[in-house]
């Protein structure tokens, strides 16, 4: 018998639902019962062994991630990306240390890869009670260090792509130290959902000690090789900032949210939540200054909750912009946010 999400497979549906009522608390029923589905339906597909194994433990890694966050939903987090082989007695080791408690002080969690080195630091400077180890099982270098072992906060990973979804998907920003493959990889897949928007606009602030030139250089790369070719646009470079300071890193981080806080997208408009009013005047400049952002007649005008927002009733409160972006220019919608946050 062939399945359907649609509910047209008969005594499936049945079993299905009834199998669902003998379990307590169940919420949000009809994706449950699609991830039923889904399970039955690669079951019935000449799927290998491996590759089940794969689509089974993946759907148990992103259910105990879910898990594991869902009591700080409310609790602004920062991950956090660097070397694991950073030495204690190094600069940017004390450094990453000090960001880590600068990052709690301001109420923030922290989440690293749980290992050595620059992840070590940021754990030890921020504290067991404020940190998250999302470690992955290695034959080498990643054993989970003292700050995050036994934490409840831990979790390991055996696949990077389950793990990479965390590290962004429950972080409101990102900051990168110097680093090898692992950092420049999460750099680039950061800067790729960015720009794309298929990540949300948040802060991606890379810190490099004072002189240091391992920032500075990479981005010399990115202008010299892929600006120069076409590869990508000027507008790109908003999507990152570089400083040399914790105090900068942290200042770059609360003025992302000095004001904006949420956005939706509602079929074609954005909705930009804002934590305090903007001024009449304050509209008009940003309508005038990214014009070129808004689709054909497009507009940027204050508004109430639309009604698909409904289903978030705890932000009802917050005023809001709706914009009618053109949903290709990331970068300028990053600047758009910088300046509401100035006003």
């Amino acid at each position: 018998m062939e399945i359907h999400f649609t509910r047209t497979n008969g005594p499936i549906d049945e079993t299905v639902d009834q199998l669902m009522g003998l379990v307590d608390n169940i919420h949000y029923t009809e994706i449950i019962r699609e991830m039923i589905l889904t399970a039955l339906k690669v079951g019935q597909e000449e799927s290998e062994k491996a590759d089940l194994k794969l689509i089974n433990s993946t759907l148990k890694e992103m259910r105990f991630t879910s898990k594991i966050f869902s009591p700080y939903r409310n609790v602004r987090k920062v991950s956090v990306f660097g070397s694991a082989r950073t030495q204690p007695d190094e600069p940017v080791y004390k450094m990453a240390r000090f960001f880590g408690k600068k990052l709690a002080e301001a109420g923030y969690m922290v989440i690293t890869g749980g290992g050595s080195g620059i992840m070590q630091a940021i754990n030890e400077g921020a504290g067991p009670t404020c940190s998250f180890g999302i470690n992955i099982r290695l034959p080498f270098e990643q054993k989970v260090n003292p700050v995050i072992e036994g934490n409840p906060r831990q979790i390991v990973y055996k696949y990077f792509f389950n793990r990479k979804v965390a590290f962004l998907k429950e972080a409101n920003a990102i900051a990168l130290f110097p680093g090898g493959f692992g950092t420049l990889d999460e750099a680039m897949e950061t800067l790729t959902l960015l720009q794309t928007g298929k990540r949300d606009p948040m802060p991606l602030v890379l810190v490099d000690e004072p002189g240091g030139t391992y920032w500075s250089r990479w981005a010399q790369f990115l202008e010299e090789e892929l600006l120069l070719q076409g590869y990508i646009t000027a507008s790109d470079f908003y999507l990152f900032e570089r400083v040399d300071s914790v105090d900068a890193a942290v200042k770059k981080i609360n003025h992302f949210y000095h004001r904006y806080h949420s956005l939706r997208y509602v079929e074609k408009q954005l909705v930009i939540r804002l934590t305090s009013e903007i001024s009449t005047q304050s509209i008009f400049d940003l309508k005038n200054q990214f014009s070129d952002i808004l689709v054909p007649q497009g507009n940027i005008y204050l508004s109430k909750p639309l009604p698909a927002e409904a289903d978030e009733p705890e932000i009802s409160n917050l005023p809001r912009l709706i914009v009618d972006f053109n949903r290709k220019d990331f970068g300028r919608l990053r600047k758009l946010i910088d300046a509401i946050n100035s006003y």
